[in-house]
């Protein structure tokens, strides 16, 4: 069944909702200890690599039209696939429980009524965002984004327009913030073409996608920063408070939080139609934001530094494998049962960047451990064929 086609314009707007969170945000204010110039420096560098890498990632799914789980079928067959679906469901979940739990908290914090019940609420509209379905948002997204955007600027006014900038006793090194400002973007590699594959002008609406995506997380991360900075609070919702904002601020915080987390429990239900399609996807999507809930009420989420580090220890080798096989060595081996060459190479980038961690960079760990894994894919290739003494197989046009 042919989906409705989506335009350049709603990508746009998807991935600027994406972005708008409380959790980027949040985000930023790790990085206040590296003072206001290098900070900056380091959420654009983060922002630089993270993005490209989600556009080609984004790429892949608009060229073949599928999703982001059944592209990596491409590189690691159909049951290794299997694998990183159920990675995806698990981090998505997780996603979720992190959002709601941060966005409910932040509301409590501006109008009180308990953590509990605003988790429930948020919950109740992210259904209603999945009931309504991807492909009917747009004028609601729009209006939406649009108030979303203006209480941004109000946001960012109250917290850039001046004040004593405090000292931020915490050290942090330049590679380590880098880290922290690619670990966003990448967080999204597994999911951007469960959108990007339903778009009418593909690689326009991935490059806007990822532009916007840069644009408007690079833009949280400098509000965290400057709230730490000139304000001494890592809680933007009571920079909120303090500036007045009352019942906009609750609109922020639950309009970005609604938005950014109904990608993660679509993409769930998405992820899940690539193992197995006896259960909808807007169905699984609905579960998975129920247990979010459920987790966010009964164990809210700790160590977020760590949590984001192990989504990119995961996601980049794999991706790097997706990204080489599919725009260098234009390999498919979505016949296959599993891909055992490069089920190994992705062990050896994940291991490489849980080593990485510990080693400072100025460019963090992400970018050297896909050129690594990107290498390792190359040369295996090459071995292979020169053993065989074949050349490589040309990726099917049409798959």
């Amino acid at each position: 069944m042919d989906e409705t086609k989506t335009s350049v314009f709603s990508n746009g707007l998807i991935w600027f909702g994406a972005a708008v969170s409380i959790s980027e945000i949040f985000t930023g204010t790790l990085i206040a200890p590296l003072g206001l110039k290098k900070g900056l420096a380091a959420i654009i560098l983060g922002h630089v690599i993270g993005c490209i890498l989600l556009y080609f990632a984004g790429l892949i799914g608009a060229k073949t039209g599928k999703s982001s789980m059944e592209t990596v079928k491409m590189s690691f067959g159909q049951k290794g696939s299997v694998f990183f679906s159920a990675l995806n469901i698990i981090q998505l979940l997780g996603w979720t429980a992190v959002m709601i739990i941060s966005g409910a908290a932040a509301v409590q914090t501006v109008v009180g009524g308990g953590t509990s019940i605003w988790c429930l609420v948020i919950g109740a509209l992210i259904i209603v965002w999945v009931l309504v379905d991807i492909r009917n948002l747009g004028k609601l997204n729009l209006l939406v984004m649009g108030g979303l955007f203006l209480l941004t600027v109000v946001l960012s006014v109250t917290v850039f327009r001046g004040g004593t900038i405090h000292a931020i006793g915490k050290d942090m090194s330049m590679g380590s913030a880098v880290e922290l400002s690619v670990a966003m973007p990448l967080s999204w590699l597994p999911l951007i073409s469960d959108y990007t594959k339903s778009a009418g002008k593909p690689k326009k609406a991935t490059a806007v996608s990822a532009f916007v995506y840069f644009l408007a997380s690079c833009w949280m991360y400098s509000i965290g920063l400057g709230a730490a900075i000139f304000t001494g609070e890592s809680d933007i919702s009571r920079i909120m408070l303090s500036a007045g904002l009352g019942l906009a601020a609750v609109y922020i915080i639950i309009a970005a939080t609604v938005t950014t987390t109904f990608l993660d429990v679509y993409s769930a239900g998405v992820s899940f139609v690539s193992i197995t399609r006896k259960i909808s996807k807007k169905t699984i999507s609905v579960i998975t934001c129920i247990a979010g809930a459920m987790l966010a009420i009964l164990a809210p989420i700790s160590q977020y530094e760590n949590f984001l580090y192990l989504i990119g220890s995961v996601f980049a080798p794999m991706t790097a494998i997706l990204i080489t096989d599919f725009f260098i060595l234009k390999k498919n081996h979505m016949n296959e049962s599993v891909n055992i060459a490069n089920a190994v190479i992705w062990a050896a980038g994940f291991a490489a960047y849980r080593m990485m961690l510990s080693v400072d960079t100025i460019i963090g760990s992400t970018l050297p451990v896909m050129f690594i894994t990107a290498f390792l894919c190359i040369a295996a290739n090459f071995v292979k064929n020169l053993l065989s003494g074949t050349k490589p197989n040309e990726l099917e046009e049409k798959i």
